[in-house]
């Protein structure tokens, strides 16, 4: 009977997810499911939610709730992390503040300004959560969702004790979408993806023994197809590899296609490229935020079901308390050797294999040079962002921006560290010390 803490479970729809997901399998329907959040009345609602999955599905799960985080870490065996830290205000600041100095974010959660500030003011957090974990539950696997994934997860890595994992959904998503593309079951897809959270390659897609690239070259040449993803496709294209992040994301880590707003307007399509427009997700993230707390009021706890989704995390639970072997796309430090071309402490998303005994990280060998290329811009901003958060290190913090390829592209050196003065003085209330 495993405990399980979820660490922001005011963010009901995805704790809903999980904790559906958990319960869905019979060997951890009676684990106890502690939640946590420090906005009560979210936390309330997730907490019915919960109790109501539990009552209609049959199974003998406790729930527990509190809003003292060390309360919900006592004894965990597993920890799930979806915190989000500061909320509206400096989230507008790390997208509207480098947009007026001409550093288009479409996410900005991350790389580029937004994803370095993001970390900043979030690993701190982070940090208290493992130093719980080693108080109160050394043992336990700290599973995280928070982005800017890489960053976070590699400043645990330097700086705690504590296995850490971080999962993302875009690689089985992205196979989907190949799928879609070339009319394969996604089920029957045979891939091999290696990179950094947001950066990956599918370094080989096959059915049935062939080789899918031809045929996804193919439907690129569809211009209704290539509306659907044109900053992917055009990166195949240029690189050879289909990547993982969807059109509008992917834009902000190369500084191909958001310089120009005749290009980000060009780019701009259906689909994984619909959201191009700066601003798209904290907009979007605003007006979702208001819809939820109306919508989720009225959730009938009667009409609450399990269902299974297809997120990681309780696969990977099932996995380790069942020794049932699966493999997964996670999120690991490199100093497994994972990937040879890349610096032993950054954070890659790599195959792994979990089963009784833990999480296996498989060996890709040496990404190919120009994908290698690539992603090595990204680690190198990833670098020095922890440094600054781990060390409060101003001056880390300014050459990680200065690195940004988006932005690097944009802007002179001077204006970059102009506006990432104005980004520190602006979100000063939310950073760590910055000497």
């Amino acid at each position: 009977m495993p405990r399980i803490a979820f660490i922001g479970a005011g963010s009901m729809v995805f704790a809903r997810k999980l904790i559906g997901d958990i319960l869905s399998f019979e060997e951890l329907s009676d684990s106890t499911i502690a939640l946590v959040d420090i906005d009560e009345h979210r936390l309330e609602r997730t907490t019915r939610v919960a109790e109501a999955m539990v009552e209609n599905g049959g199974v003998d799960a406790t729930v527990e709730s509190t809003t003292d985080r060390r309360e919900a870490l006592d004894g965990a065996d597993y920890v799930l992390n979806m915190i989000n830290v500061g909320g509206t205000e400096p989230f507008e600041n790390e997208i509207r503040i480098p947009e007026r100095y001409g550093v288009g974010q479409a996410i900005g959660d991350t790389l580029g300004p937004g994803g370095v500030f993001r970390a900043l003011r979030t690993v701190p957090t982070m940090l208290d959560i493992a130093a719980d974990m080693e108080e109160l539950c050394p043992d336990a696997l700290l599973m995280n969702y928070t982005n800017p994934m890489a960053i976070l997860c590699w400043a645990l890595f330097e700086a705690t004790e504590i296995e850490t994992v971080g999962l993302c959904h875009s690689v089985p998503h992205t196979a989907a979408v190949i799928a879609d593309y070339v009319d394969v079951p996604q089920e029957e897809l045979d891939y091999w993806v290696a990179g950094i959270n947001h950066m990956a390659w599918f370094l080989r897609c096959e059915h049935d023994g062939e080789d899918l690239y031809p045929r996804l070259e193919e439907a690129m040449r569809d211009p209704e197809t290539y509306r659907r993803d044109t900053v992917r496709f055009e990166m195949m294209r240029h690189f050879g590899a289909f990547p993982t992040e969807s059109s509008h994301h992917l834009s902000e880590y190369v500084p191909y296609f958001r310089t120009e707003s005749e290009t980000i307007d060009r780019m701009a399509g259906t689909d994984y490229a619909e959201r191009m427009a700066t601003a798209t997700y904290l907009e979007g993230w605003k007006r979702r935020s208001e819809e939820r707390d109306g919508a989720l009021a009225e959730v009938d706890p009667e009409s609450v079901g399990i269902e299974r989704s297809e997120e990681y995390a309780s696969r990977i639970i099932h996995s380790l308390e069942t020794d049932t072997s699966r493999r997964f796309n996670l999120n690991v430090s490199n100093r497994t050797d994972a990937i040879r071309n890349l610096p032993d402490e950054a954070c890659v998303e790599v195959p792994c294999f979990v089963d009784g005994t833990g999480i296996h990280p498989c060996s890709v060998g040496d990404l190919p040079p120009e994908l290698v290329g690539l992603v090595r811009t990204n680690v190198s901003v990833q670098q020095l962002a922890v440094q600054g958060a781990l060390e409060g290190d101003r001056e880390a913090v300014h050459r990680a921006v200065k690195l940004d390829p988006l932005t690097a592209a944009a802007l002179t050196l001077d204006e970059i560290h102009e506006m990432t003065e104005e980004l520190i003085a602006a979100n000063e209330a939310y950073l760590p010390t910055l000497d």
